[in-house]
């Protein structure tokens, strides 16, 4: 019972199926919860604000701690459930998990809270430190994961950057040095001060406090500037290819994984199902969404990764769920819809038009096969 509580938690916790309803609405609410924690804490710096809603942000606070607190032990205690960690004991998985980034990130968004109740300490720096609480957001955003991982997956070629950056501001610092330091001693007296100017002029930033006034020296401080032109660009191209090939990665596992759930695709090759991926389109839709109507022209057929779909016949309403299809009668006979199709929960579609399934059946006789075997099954009856 307790193995079976611990699973359905985790599930929730850790975005389950598509559909879940429950783990949705947790979702969702940590995340409003963490939007309202950030704004709290932005306008609780501002001190008229603080005097007059003082006993709000309190509350805010408080609140947040609690359910913070809550979520920190209800995941350390269902991290026994995730799958990676099948392999290493309850006890092993959860400390994992608690050495994890995403651990880490929970345990300290709380942790300095509750010591500064025990302990004394600056509550300013305290309160700021709720900004750690942003970093919750990577869980509950594919985007954000996929940055992280991209910064990750090139961390190396940033490190090098780092470094050619580190190199160059050393170099323009000493030129600096040597072609200023008699007409500004009190700005570029020493190389460290004329690193200030250096790596501000690189980044691009310019402040103005510091600036070359003999023609030697605006000579090289132009070539920097066009060398801060390339260590800017240098970094965000590398970000920049690594987040586009992370995305493009993710969506190819994730349409794979829903792919590979069909029996109309079980006995194909890793290399036919990767030429099927390229005619698919993923789309989801929300409970009582319409996905097609009777008497719509036939353009497309739609697999069922994930979700409930109701169709409606002229005589009676049948429900169809992951692992199957739809839609396919009118596209081969090239017919009106014959009944119309709505998602009963959150559903994850697969849609292939229908242009691309006569030349995928004309391709591949086992998909026409089966394709022809589901309409006769049908009965021809289905859209």
């Amino acid at each position: 019972m307790a193995r079976k509580i611990r699973h359905r938690l985790y599930q929730i916790l850790e975005q389950g199926p598509v559909g879940d309803r429950a783990s949705w609405l947790v979702g969702r609410l940590l995340v409003a919860l963490i939007v309202v924690n950030l704004v709290a804490m932005t306008l609780e710096s501002v001190p008229s604000l603080e005097a007059r809603y003082h006993l709000l942000f309190a509350l805010i606070e408080i609140g947040s701690l609690i359910l913070f607190s809550a979520e920190y032990v209800l995941r350390f205690w269902a991290a026994a459930e995730h799958a990676p960690h099948s392999h290493l004991s309850p006890a092993q998985a959860r400390m994992r998990f608690a050495l994890s980034f995403d651990g880490l990130v929970d345990l300290f968004a709380v942790l300095p809270f509750w010591l500064a109740l025990f302990f004394s300490a600056d509550l300013r720096f305290v309160l700021v430190l709720r900004a750690i609480r942003f970093l919750k957001l990577v869980r509950h955003s594919t985007a954000m994961r996929s940055l992280l991982d991209a910064i990750y997956t090139e961390r190396r070629a940033l490190l090098g950057s780092i470094v050619i950056l580190a190199g160059t501001t050393l170099m323009a610092a000493s030129m600096m040095y040597l072609v200023e330091r008699d007409a500004q001693p009190d700005k570029f007296g020493t190389i460290p001060d004329a690193m200030w100017w250096a790596i501000v002029t690189l980044g691009t930033v310019g402040y103005g406090d510091v600036v070359p006034t003999t023609v030697p020296g605006k000579l090289v401080a132009a070539v920097t500037i066009l060398f801060g032109l390339m260590m800017v660009a240098l970094p965000v191209g590398i970000i920049a290819s690594a987040f586009a090939n992370e995305i493009r990665r993710r969506d190819f596992v994730v349409t794979w994984s829903m792919l590979a759930r069909f029996p109309l695709f079980a006995d194909l090759n890793a290399a036919e199902i990767g030429d099927i991926m390229r005619l698919l389109k993923a789309q989801t839709f929300n409970p009582g969404d319409v996905i097609i109507r009777r008497g719509e022209e036939g353009h497309s057929m739609y697999f069922i990764a994930a979700g409930e779909v109701e169709i409606e016949l002229p005589n009676e309403r049948i429900r169809i769920g992951a692992g199957e299809f739809f839609g396919e009668i009118a596209v081969l006979k090239r017919s009106k819809r014959s009944a119309t199709a709505t998602a009963i929960s959150r559903t994850n579609l697969l849609i292939l038009d229908a242009k691309d399934l006569h030349a995928l059946m004309e391709r591949d006789t086992r998909i026409a096969e089966q394709v022809r075997a589901a309409v006769r099954n049908r009965g021809g009856g289905e859209i």
